[in-house]
């Protein structure tokens, strides 16, 4: 019996699941996007959350796209909002703007430079200083009475590429959540452990707040490596041997890709794990495939 049919047939209880999408680029890509919406809105997500670019770049694109989620259908979206390329009050304004908008969830996060991830970052003038400065302005701000989003941040099982070391990474992620954040979203990984790992130095750090793992559905390996090498996440062995030689067979890459999320979730269920964020890449038909395969049942659309 092959692996999926193995996965399809798990009797575990059918996970949360949240899922993150990119702001489009392209009237092309907008359409992928709504399309993308529309068919994972029946997985009855507990939020979707929407990407700022390097630097703040499609800081507009997000603002609409967010906005549209929250007016136009039922899911409860969550914005990026980056320290980057702005302003303390500039930052502010764009909060406060989402929360007119309808938007009650933010992802605070210091956000990779103009030059892309892995470039140096620099405090703008008059902006926030970090990620937990940024979370403490928003809870601070008074721009609109009674507002009080929900923050989710960001982490990393494997160490952030700018860490100082284990300590300091999870003292920084503690002063997130003594700061406000609510949860804490995890960088994609391959490998239980290194969530099961991360966990337990977080909790013996003071971290208390859900720790949710993220989970990659990028089927194109080479794009994923490259990624990984920016962010220094690690990719097993056993996972270059599964993509090797699918460089022209888009179809197996997927499946594979499919299954490599599956069983990662399944045995992080196992240890009790019930949350997961899946980065989509707008890529519908592989988020659903992984839902299903994890045992979802879609339910009445919502978009």
């Amino acid at each position: 019996m092959s692996q999926l049919a193995i996965a399809a047939q798990q009797t575990s209880p059918a996970p949360n699941v949240s899922f993150e999408f990119f702001p489009p680029k392209s009237d092309k890509m907008e359409a992928k996007l709504w399309e993308s919406v529309a068919r994972l809105s029946p997985m009855a997500p507990k939020f979707v959350s929407v990407t700022y670019g390097a630097g703040g770049s499609t800081r507009d694109r997000t603002q609409k796209t967010v906005a549209k989620i929250a007016q136009d259908t039922a899911l409860k979206p969550a914005a990026h909002l980056t320290c980057v390329g702005a302003t303390k009050q500039e930052v502010l304004q764009v909060a406060e703007d989402f929360w007119k908008a309808g938007v009650r969830h933010l992802v605070a996060l210091r956000g990779d430079p103009p030059e892309g991830m892995g470039a140096k970052f620099q405090q703008h003038p008059g902006g926030f200083r970090d990620s937990v400065d940024l979370i403490a302005g928003v809870r601070e701000y008074n721009g609109v009475p009674d507002a009080r989003f929900e923050i989710s941040v960001s982490c990393y099982p494997e160490q952030h590429p700018d860490s100082l070391g284990w300590d300091e990474d999870i003292a920084f992620l503690k002063a997130k959540q003594d700061a406000g954040a609510d949860r804490a979203i995890t960088q994609f990984f391959f490998e239980p452990d290194t969530y099961m790992r991360f966990l337990e130095r977080a909790r013996a750090g003071g971290v208390t707040m859900p720790i949710v793992p993220g989970i990659m559905l990028q089927p194109n390996f080479n794009g994923l490596k490259r990624i990984a090498g920016l962010c220094q996440a690690s990719l097993p062995n056993w996972l270059h041997e599964l993509y090797e030689g699918t460089e022209d067979d888009p179809e197996t890459r997927e499946l594979i890709t499919a299954n490599v999320a599956v069983e990662l979730c399944h045995n992080l269920s196992e240890q009790g794990v019930e949350d997961f964020h899946f980065y989509t890449l707008n890529r519908a038909n592989l988020a659903l495939s992984t839902c299903r395969l994890l045992g979802m049942k879609p339910q009445a659309a919502t978009a």
